[in-house]
């Protein structure tokens, strides 16, 4: 028996109508699932926490100092961490003094901003003893780079940003010579629109890409392969920064990312500084830039390097999980926030 027209009518309006709405949910929800929530910006009078989730601080005092000078030179209020001159070993304490120092800044509710002291290495041995629960109802920004990119990994996953700046021994250096570090750093934890212009590589790939930004140092990343502190760069722009390996070490860790899909629905990637690459005793026969590129030929998104942010006295600040407009050429590329 046929069924009336009308029915047909409806029945194949319904299912057009319901792909429709099916793909409208589906955009909605990815766009919801890349969009991580933003701590409020400082103010003067605001409380800053000093503290230390890895590398030892041995006579680092006087750097410390400067650093509480330079945030109260700018209207705020610091707290420093009641362990973070402690030594256990390699780091800045037990992992229970430096965890209990990042848990009181973590939940204390005066605390708007968390600097760390230091990178090195430590900070994924106190991730598993951290408790965000009060963090992810009061989220304050965590800031620093290298070695806490395990920690904004793990920010970044429980859905929040954070920032990729300097941290306090970055004031080993004269403050004259790294004033475009201090002064993004500054930018971004205030809220000042951040927007740079890279200068051009011939290994750029040229295009363009609107996405939030995420990534780090590259080794670090690369050790959180497995756990559930490693992020999804889908629909994200992935930066990448690097001190003191191996070109060989660098293409390995490259792979073991491709491999685990990491560059899979990238949008783009931004290569950072790659500082102090070793000499192997066989040549690895090609530059760096053509190495990533090589690991990365497969892939159609834009590729912009020469981004001043890593392990250099030019390190300038990047807020994870923030939108950017990436527009890339090989005469210069351009990187702007869109908060």
């Amino acid at each position: 028996m046929r069924k009336p027209l009308f029915t047909l009518v409806i029945c194949c309006t319904f299912f057009f109508f319901g792909i429709e709405t099916g793909i409208a949910q589906e955009e909605s929800t990815e766009k919801l699932n890349n969009t991580l929530k933003q701590p409020l910006y400082l103010q003067k009078g605001d409380t800053v926490a000093i503290v230390a989730p890895a590398g030892i601080l041995k006579n680092r005092e006087g750097e410390i100092n400067k650093a509480k000078a330079l945030l109260k030179n700018w209207g705020l209020q610091v707290v420093v961490g009641n362990n973070i001159f402690n030594q256990g070993q390699h780091f800045a304490g037990t992992d229970d003094e430096r965890c209990e120092d990042f848990q009181k800044a973590l939940d204390n509710p005066n605390v708007k901003a968390i600097w760390c002291a230091r990178g090195g290495y430590g900070s994924v041995r106190i991730l598993d003893k951290l408790d965000w629960t009060t963090f992810k109802k009061q989220p304050k920004w965590i800031i620093g780079y290298s070695d806490i990119t395990a920690i904004h990994n793990e920010v970044h996953n429980l859905g929040f940003q954070s920032i990729h700046a300097m941290m306090c021994t970055s004031l080993q250096d004269d403050a004259e010579t790294i004033t475009e570090t201090i002064s993004t750093f500054k930018d971004a934890i205030f809220g000042k629109q951040l927007s740079y212009t890279l200068e051009g590589s011939r290994y750029n790939k040229p295009g363009s890409a609107s996405a939030p930004l995420v990534g780090g140092n590259l080794t670090i990343m690369h050790t959180m392969l497995g756990s559930r502190t490693s992020i999804d760069p889908s629909g994200k722009i992935l930066f990448i920064e690097e001190i003191g390996e191996y070109k060989y070490h660098i293409d390995r860790m490259l792979h073991s990312l491709k491999r685990a899909g990491y560059f899979d629905d990238c949008k783009g990637v931004i290569i950072g500084n790659m500082t102090k690459i070793k000499r192997n005793t066989t040549p690895w026969g090609s530059s760096i830039q053509q190495l990533i590129l090589d690991v990365l030929a497969d892939y159609n998104f834009p590729i912009a390097f020469n981004m001043k942010a890593g392990h250099e006295k030019d390190n300038r600040a990047l807020i994870l999980g923030e939108i950017v407009d990436l527009q890339v050429k090989k005469e210069q590329s351009t990187l702007k926030f869109t908060p």
